[in-house]
Parts: C-alpha cells; structure tokens; sequence
C-alpha cells in the first residue's frame, strides 16, 4: 500500500488527538470530558455531515447511480448481521452474538466523518446522498439483531409468549437522537438550498475539523478504557472481528464497480460497510438485548474496528480504491 497516505492520514489531527486521548487512560492524567460535552459534540457532527448532504442533494439531481448506491446501502445494513450472526455463534452464546450482530450491521457516523476529514485532505469529495446511505444503515441492524434474538430464544425455550416489543423497537431504532438529528438535518439542507446553507456555513463547515478532532480526544478516552476489556472479548473475538471486516470491504468494493461509483463516494460507502456502531446500537441492546455483555459488543466496536478503521483502515481502503479505478 501507499505508505504516503497512510503516514498522512496517521499525522492527520484528528486522528493524533485520538492518540493523545489514549494516552490519557494509559499515562493516567486527570483529563476528563464530560457527558454533556460528549454528547454535544456527537449531535454537532451528525447535525454538520446531515446539512452538508442536504445542502448536496440540493445542488445535485438524482440519478440511477444515487438509487443503485442507496440499495446497495440497505442491503449490507440486512446482510451483515445475518451472515455475522453466524460467525459469532461458533464461540459466543446467543444474545451476545445478536448484540455484536447488530453492531456490525449499523455504522459508526464518526468513522464516516474521519473519512470524509481525509477525503477532503487529498482534494476529492463525497456527494449528498452517501449521507442518506449513512442513515438508511443505521437502523434496520437493530430491529434484524433483534429478531435474531427473540427468534433464537423461541427455538432455545420453546416459548411461544417470547414476542418482540415492536413499538418500542422501531421507535427506538428510527427515532432515536442520531438518527433523528441526522435525517432532520438533511432534510432542512436540502429544503433550505443555498441561502440555508451560506447562513450556516460558519458553524456547518468552517469549525467542523476543530470539533471533529476534540471529539476524536474524547473517543481515544473512551477506546483506551474499553481496551482493558479485551483479554475478555479473546482472539476468537479479535480474529472474527477482522474476517469480518475484511469480508465486508470486499463485498463493499465489489459493489462500487458495479455502480462505477466515484472514488470519493465509493470510499464513504466501503467505510460505512467496515465500521460497526458503538452508540446506536449498544443504546438500542442495553434495553432490548439486556443478557447480551457491554464489555463484549462495545469493546469490540470501540477499542478494534474502530481504532483499525481511522488509523490504517481508511488509507488502505483509498488506496485498493484508486488501484481498482486506474487512479493510481
């Protein structure tokens, strides 16, 4: 691979303040962030990425493209955590197979960002409507995960009064803040057009990078903590996490050839099918799958795929990307 890219993407801001987040678990300093501000900081990018693509869908017609990438969106959001199910049932038991299930199923919008971040540093570009990829993606695991989980306890228990809460389910995975706030913003971009998007642009583009790289300080916290988590998950859960994603990118870049997606979509669209949720959908298990264990499913989410995606994962993935276009 182009060692260029990958040394660029690693000195990249962002991607040092997430370092030098671990290294505050590690050489145990008394930096903290408070939920309020976390909390802030994630809605501040979904609210950015969602306007943005608005702003993008409304400068750009729809096209046969944009629809065959949008199915092919839902389809690895219905794929991956049927076939990962599997995998994870050699080793683990059945709600914590389900959980990890929908966790690759989902995406991480933070990885999404840091992918767009280095897009941007070579001078490509992604269109508006990945965003509506992106949040087509981010649901359909949890309901899938779910139903792999009640169907499961139904064949185990011989239960037939084991049923789905499905109110409660859909709301939560259609409604919950992420979702909402990302669709609500792409929806005010695309209906506001460009007046929308000059009166927001300071806040939408201009302190983004900044935000983006103290939120990554925040998540390299969060994924140090989780990492004295991993002599629990094993190398069973290590090497299944990797198969995964490989088989995922694989899969994801088939399908940019077939769509001749452009280079900066096509990248979006295999980060999105690599990553795996660490917020919506341990939200969404902790209340549905409440037997499946935080330390397996966010673990893994948070201290392997996504260390994995944004430090070597998003250059090696650029980098097959152009090789297979002739851009290289």
């Amino acid at each position: 691979m182009d060692f260029h890219h990958a040394l660029n993407n690693i000195l990249n801001p962002p991607v040092l303040f997430f370092f030098l987040g671990m290294g505050v678990v590690f050489f145990k300093s008394d930096l903290r962030i408070t939920e309020g501000v976390s909390k802030f900081l994630s809605l501040y990018l979904l609210f950015s990425i969602g306007f943005k693509g608005g702003h993008e869908l409304f400068k750009s017609p729809f096209a046969e493209e944009h629809l065959l990438t949008l199915i092919a969106c839902m389809f690895m959001a219905c794929f991956v955590p049927i076939y990962s199910y599997f995998i994870f049932r050699f080793k683990l038991d059945h709600a914590n197979s389900a959980a990890l299930a929908g966790s690759f199923g989902s995406i991480s919008a933070v990885t999404f960002v840091t992918a767009g971040a280095f897009l941007h540093s070579y001078g490509f570009e992604y269109q508006g409507f990945i965003v509506a990829g992106m949040a087509l993606m981010e649901s359909p695991a949890i309901v899938i995960a779910v139903i792999i989980d009640r169907l499961g306890k139904k064949k185990q228990n011989g239960d037939p009064s084991e049923k789905i809460q499905w109110k409660h389910l859909l709301h939560e995975a259609f409604f919950s803040s992420s979702v909402y706030i990302l669709i609500g913003a792409l929806i005010v971009g695309y209906l506001s057009g460009e007046s929308g998007w000059n009166t927001t642009k300071p806040f939408t583009e201009d302190i983004f990078k900044g935000l983006l790289t103290f939120f990554l300080l925040d998540k390299g916290i969060d994924a140090a903590k989780q990492m004295r988590e991993l002599k629990k998950v094993g190398l069973f859960l290590v090497g299944s996490t990797l198969i995964i994603m490989f088989i995922n990118v694989i899969i994801a870049i088939f399908l940019t050839k077939i769509i001749q997606m452009p280079i900066g979509d096509a990248l979006m669209f295999v980060v999105l099918c690599a990553s795996a949720s660490y917020i919506a959908v341990p939200a969404a298990m902790k209340d549905s799958i409440p037997e499946a264990s935080p330390s397996i499913y966010l673990t893994v989410a948070l201290s392997i795929v996504f260390p994995i995606n944004i430090i070597v994962g998003i250059p090696t993935y650029f980098y097959i990307l152009k090789i297979f276009s002739g851009n290289h």
